[in-house]
């Protein structure tokens, strides 16, 4: 508690805190703070059950404004304060909201504020139940203070969610969730006997549950509470693979899912995005979110107007820009899925199929969002560009290609190849869905035209833009290095040798690449995949000879793999160099059957550093005379 009482001793003072705010001191509020106020979040000071269950949150928070959340179970007023003391000795500020839906969390968005500044809020409810919290504003453009933010995806499990329990202690900017917040088509203990929400009322349950306490243990409450958030979409949030641009019944569907289960997606309108249940899974996701409320607004595109807009730009100084997609809400139908890979004609069909014109996965307002927002942080002198998509765009292959960028390569071809071609330098994508952690550099594949006899041929051009696909928060069933393995032997890609041989390797993840931890395992089995269409190798330091020494990066630590463990990256920038350190943390995965039979091993389970690499930032335009490479298929 030493610690506790410094800081609290210090920062008491007036004096210190002008001091500390004029020399750009950022306070770091004790992990051990944080564990208390969620050791009790469930309980009211005097021993019954808080009405403030899930605590408080923050979100969307710009230079001069910022989200304010909480769940409160009594009917009646809610006042949110705002101060930029601790001790709320003078208060900046004060909304009150009517909390008329105990299921119906309450939010307001605060303005006027000062760019650069530590603010604390309260919320006291009317059974006069009391929760806080902190944020930070952003820097304006200009000033390069450094930056540190967290990702993670897929919460697909029960709480709790140990995974994520350093986060506070990190004292991050903001964190981003990357969609799968929760799982609507699977079954959890909030709704048990129920394998697909379909109602209000089910929505809203499950993303209590997942910021509810457990054994004792509330997470997500003092993430929340500790560190703002920016948050998207991916498809669980209604049902797996779902395409919101596409006509109900091209769709994928819970029948997909759960064969017995009837679909949701019946209404007689033009799109997904139209149905009910999509307006009811999405007024859910925006409840139990800290973020703005906003629709596109675009009358000359149906398919966005009026629906719910996720797409968000936030800049924090010249250090960096965050880019947030929706990536689900306007895409197309997909392609039917390949089925045999080693089926040359099949293969050929789908590469073909995906390069369609006019095909998106983004909606075409979003693309255009995107790019203008990625040419407008380049000519401010913006030093990285964030680019958060649910779903990854970087190259993995034939197999589930369908449901990902790859299965859209016009429209991804048109980014990376916007990006390639106007020389906007050190863009990192940061993506989730995957279940596990894959870093790799990008390039976008051209058909070239020729004999309709001849098998289709793709011209690869390998960019400076790199992607992170990280998490999962927990998701044990399928978590993506044994999943993986299981899929490639029951397919006979592997051998029973082969895979006997992966389940007695451990998870020890190491920066070499000899086959003696299962991250290694997977990498070469994941590389020979990659090696059949001439993509690049998982990796910033293997490449292909087109991408060498378009990324300067440096692995310290593990691998740019890691698929056993459960966990999430942090980003920093450092404010001298620019240099980005990339860190990713993560615990043993647990089973719910592990959870239940022994609840404090995995709630005391602490994230350690699995992976870590660093890039410097690139300064210099590439040449586009040695950057593309040709393969057939």
């Amino acid at each position: 508690m030493a610690e506790v009482g410094i800081v609290a001793k210090y920062w008491g003072n007036w004096r210190f805190r002008k001091m500390a705010r004029h020399l750009k001191y950022r306070p770091t509020v004790s992990s051990l703070v944080w564990m208390l106020i969620a050791a009790f979040a469930p309980l009211s000071a005097g021993g019954q059950m808080s009405t403030l269950p899930n605590g408080v949150a923050s979100g969307d928070a710009t230079q001069a404004s910022a989200v304010l959340w909480a769940h409160s179970t009594a009917l009646g007023e809610a006042t949110f304060e705002y101060s930029i003391f601790d001790d709320f000795e003078i208060i900046d500020g004060n909304e009150t909201v009517e909390v008329v839906d105990v299921n119906q969390p309450v939010k307001v968005e605060i303005s006027g504020l000062i760019p650069a500044t530590q603010y604390y809020y309260r919320v006291t409810d009317a059974q006069n139940e009391t929760a806080v919290g902190q944020f930070r504003t952003s820097w304006d453009i200009g000033v390069s203070a450094g930056l540190r933010f967290g990702a993670s995806g897929d919460w697909q499990q029960a709480p709790p969610f140990p995974s994520l329990k350093n986060v506070p202690e990190r004292d991050l900017d903001f964190f981003i969730k990357l969609g799968d917040s929760i799982y609507a088509d699977s079954e959890t203990p909030a709704l048990p006997g129920v394998v697909q929400a379909r109602t209000l009322e089910d929505f809203r349950i499950k993303h209590d549950e997942n910021l509810a306490a457990r054994f004792g243990s509330n997470v997500m409450a003092v993430m929340n509470a500790s560190t703002p958030i920016l948050a998207t979409i991916d498809d669980h949030e209604i049902v797996d693979n779902f395409a919101g641009g596409a006509v109900p019944g091209q769709s994928p569907d819970a029948p997909d899912v759960h064969p017995l289960e009837p679909p949701l997606f019946t209404d007689a309108v033009d799109f997904v995005n139209e149905t009910q249940v999509y307006q009811d899974a999405m007024q859910a996701f925006q409840e139990y979110h800290p973020i703005r409320n906003e629709l596109w607004d675009t009358p000359n595109d149906v398919l966005t107007d009026g629906k719910p807009k996720f797409y968000r730009k936030a800049t924090y100084g010249s250090d960096a820009t965050v880019l947030v997609l929706d990536a689900r809400s306007f895409r197309d139908a997909p392609l039917p899925a390949v089925t045999d890979p080693f089926d040359s004609n099949e293969v050929e069909a789908f590469l073909a199929g995906t390069f369609i014109a006019d095909r998106t996965m983004l909606g075409r307002a979003q693309v255009d969002c995107l790019k203008n927002d990625l040419l407008d942080s380049q000519q401010e002198g913006i030093a990285w560009k964030f680019v958060i998509i649910p779903e990854p765009i970087q190259n993995f292959g034939i197999i589930g290609a369908e449901d990902r960028f790859e299965g859209y390569a016009a429209e991804r071809t048109e980014l990376l190849k916007f990006i390639h071609e106007n020389h906007i330098e050190n863009v990192v994508f940061i993506a989730g869905d995957f279940h596990g952690t894959i870093v790799n550099n990008l390039a976008y594949q051209e058909l070239l035209t020729g004999a309709a006899e001849e098998p289709v041929a793709v011209e690869s051009t390998p960019v400076s833009a790199f992607e992170v696909v990280t998490g999962p928060v927990a998701f044990f069933d399928a978590l993506l290095g044994p999943s993986t393995v299981n899929l490639a032997a029951s397919a006979g890609v592997l051998t029973p040798f082969l895979k006997a041989f992966y389940d007695r390797l451990p998870v020890e993840p190491d920066t070499d690449s000899i086959v003696n931890d299962k991250d290694d395992f997977l990498k070469n089995l994941v590389n020979t995949q990659l090696d059949v269409l001439d993509y690049d190798p998982i990796g910033l330091n293997e490449n292909n000879a087109g991408a060498e020494g378009l990324i300067d990066a440096e692995l310290l630590q593990g691998d740019y793999l890691a698929c056993h463990t459960f966990g999430w990256a942090e980003f920093e920038i450092t404010p001298e160099t620019q240099e980005l350190l990339v860190t990713v943390y993560g615990v043993d995965a647990h089973s719910e059957t592990d959870l239940l039979a022994d609840p404090n091993d995995v709630i005391n389970r602490v994230p350690g550093v699995v992976s870590q690499f660093i890039v410097n930032p690139n300064r210099t335009t590439v040449s586009d005379s040695d950057s593309s490479t040709d393969a057939g298929f």
